[in-house]
């Protein structure tokens, strides 16, 4: 019988076939017992949780509650905050952004020895091409830094570099502008300005004093597609394509080799600016006019093939709902 269900006195019953009560004793509660050193009863308590009112059930009082679990102190939490911070910081630099030191000077003005730029490295993931105007970053592509000695970082050093939170001193990186593209016939006569597909480029990028190329007049030469020509802003100062003409690709250097595209100094912080791309670039007319003619050529030879095809539809259709067809 379940503690507190019932009181204890119970009527008696009546016996169907005599009428007279039972002479059976009711249950009587068991007295709670003393133990024999002194200490108080125990009393069983009335179970009020999901169980029941069996005296089986919880017996922990409505007033106690179990102690919440203290945080863990900061000291525990810091090396995982640590990990997470560089695992992160690992992700951003190989697949968003990378920062990068410029080692030398054949970027003035617009990038000074010394200066922190941030590459974008995500474009490239979704196909992008280095268009013209952009200042990109791009792997040696094989001869251009001969002989130029290579940094020995020590370890603190590599591991910053290996998370992005350094530029990367053993790589053999270079910066230039992308002047010309794929598809492109790009020149520069001396004492005459850099023209693409025979537009001249107004330079306002170019360090103050410079010319266009007098040290070294090119072309005029075609870009192989998937390749770019790129040149430096101090162009009396700037071993750039114009200078490797001998080597793969006539100086030229492919998509591949592209880390990504500089698009804001970073450091110091009196020049943190963004690299846009100089209005020259964006002159009508300056693509490409073989990358436009097979579009045009071909519009212009379907034209009258369909207008050919419409009026043999036309021609059939009348020969059709004529009477003497019909007949």
């Amino acid at each position: 019988m379940a503690v507190g269900a019932r009181s204890g006195r119970e009527e008696p019953e009546e016996r169907p076939e005599s009428g007279l009560a039972d002479p059976s004793p009711a249950p009587v509660a068991a007295p709670a017992s003393s133990p024999s050193d002194g200490t108080p009863p125990v009393v069983p308590t009335q179970d009020s949780g999901p169980g029941g009112g069996g005296s089986g059930g919880d017996t922990t009082g409505e007033g106690e509650r179990r102690a919440p679990r203290a945080p863990r102190s900061f000291w525990k939490e810091l090396p995982l905050l640590i990990g997470i911070a560089l695992v992160l910081a690992l992700l951003i630099k190989t697949f968003l952004v990378q920062a990068f030191s410029i080692p030398s000077d054949s970027m003035q003005d617009t990038l000074q020895r010394g200066d922190r730029v941030l590459v974008d490295k995500l474009t490239p993931w979704f196909g992008a091409e280095p268009q013209r105007g952009e200042v990109v970053v791009f792997h040696d592509p094989g001869g251009w830094l001969d002989g130029e000695p290579t940094p020995n970082p020590n370890a603190a050093q590599k591991f910053l570099s290996f998370i992005g939170l350094m530029p990367s001193a053993e790589e053999k990186d270079l910066i230039k502008r992308v002047i010309a593209v794929g598809g492109d016939t790009v020149e520069c006569k001396k004492g005459g300005p850099v023209t693409v597909n025979g537009h001249a480029l107004k330079e306002p990028y170019i360090f103050p004093g410079d010319s266009a190329c007098d040290d070294m007049p090119f072309g005029p030469l075609k870009v192989p597609d998937g390749r770019i020509w790129v040149m430096g802003d101090h162009r009396q100062n700037s071993l750039d394509s114009r200078y490797h003409q001998e080597l793969t690709g006539g100086g030229t250097v492919s998509t591949n080799e592209v880390v990504g595209r500089a698009f804001t100094i970073a450091w110091p912080l009196n020049r943190m600016d963004w690299l846009g791309v100089p209005d020259t670039f964006g002159q009508p007319g300056l693509s490409a006019m073989g990358t436009a003619a097979p579009a045009a050529l071909g519009l212009v030879g379907a034209v009258p093939m369909v207008l050919w095809r419409r009026r043999k539809l036309l021609q059939a259709q009348v020969k059709a709902e004529s009477p003497v067809a019909k007949g």
